[in-house]
């Protein structure tokens, strides 16, 4: 989601999949500012809803922006023919460690292991 797309979600109240941990931050005075006047203006949102949210939407478009290093491999072709080489790039790590990840908290907890 962009970050442009959060005022829509927000005014719709959409609810996503939560993690079980917790990341406790501190904010410079002129994003609480911020924060506080979004908390405001959308009230039905929490500040850590709508910062999680932010946090999100900054890391998908991150993740866009991550340049793009030409691989010597051609793994692909486009519609006309022309090669598409290897990203060589910080983006393939990047989706590798993200799926890692995502892998590792969607997994059913040990209760135990709290």
């Amino acid at each position: 989601m962009k970050i442009r797309e959060l005022v829509h979600h927000w005014e719709q109240n959409a609810k996503g999949r939560m993690t079980r941990n917790l990341y406790q931050i501190n904010l410079d005075m002129e994003a609480a500012a911020r924060l506080a006047a979004l908390a405001e203006m959308y009230p039905k949102r929490s500040p850590e809803a709508l910062l999680g949210e932010l946090i999100g939407a900054a890391l998908e478009e991150l993740e866009t922006r991550l340049p793009y290093v030409k691989g010597s491999q051609v793994v692909a072709t486009d519609e006309e023919g022309n090669p598409l080489y290897e990203d060589i790039g910080p983006t393939p790590r990047f989706l590798a460690l993200s799926r890692k990840y995502l892998h590792e908290l969607s997994a059913p907890q040990d209760s135990t292991n709290h």
